[in-house]
């Protein structure tokens, strides 16, 4: 398909998509002039995916670039990937930032983690400073709670990687990271929706 059919099917503006092409998140046609090119449904599927990790992943081009990679290289193992694509959508770490408490919360509840989760860590690092820069007292028991639920979660998602094809392990693995983050963060809200109507009613 040529490219004006490309937009027709996807509903990505023309304009729209020979940026993506220049940003490289898109794969280039098949030359068939100096000026044509023709484009298949790989390409319509690419652009799916560009459009969900842009949108609702809320990545920035050059991060989606960064996952975009993962998904096209080399894949490695699992384990491996979950990094990659946690360090993909995660800030970096302000050098000399005390991870000391983030350490002791992570092996108060048990859990095992790579080594090299600076990054991640931070991030809990800060939102737990955060919380007390705010002066909001959250009790031990309910960030316990929340770190029962996560597991929770995470086992699910772990459980759910496919096994027969490392491609389709990879690509579970990179855009559940990415896009499951927005889902996540919708059903807590209509579960407090719901958890505070029982609780106070009307």
């Amino acid at each position: 398909m040529r490219i004006s059919q490309l937009a027709e099917t996807t509903g990505v503006a023309v304009a729209t998509i020979k940026y993506y092409l220049r940003e490289g998140l898109v794969p280039e046609g098949e030359r068939t002039s100096a000026t044509q090119a023709q484009y298949g449904d790989e390409h319509v599927r690419r652009l799916r995916l560009v459009r969900a990790l842009l949108g609702v992943g809320g990545l920035s081009v050059a991060t989606a670039r960064a996952v975009l990679a993962q998904l096209d290289g080399e894949h490695a193992s699992i384990a491996e990937m979950l990094g990659v694509a946690q360090t993909a959508v995660t800030p970096t770490a302000d050098e000399g930032l005390d991870l000391g408490r983030a350490r002791a919360l992570v092996e108060h509840w048990g859990w095992s983690i790579d080594p090299d989760s600076d990054d991640v860590l931070a991030a809990l690092e800060v939102a737990v400073a955060g919380l007390d820069a705010a002066g909001f007292d959250l009790p031990e028991s309910t960030l316990d709670g929340y770190a029962r639920a996560m597991a929770t979660v995470a086992e699910a998602e772990i459980e759910g990687i496919p096994v027969d094809s490392v491609d389709a392990a990879v690509q579970y693995v990179v855009l559940g990271t990415v896009l499951v983050e927005p889902l996540l963060l919708a059903l807590r809200r209509l579960a407090q929706q719901d958890a505070s109507w029982r609780r106070f009613g009307v």
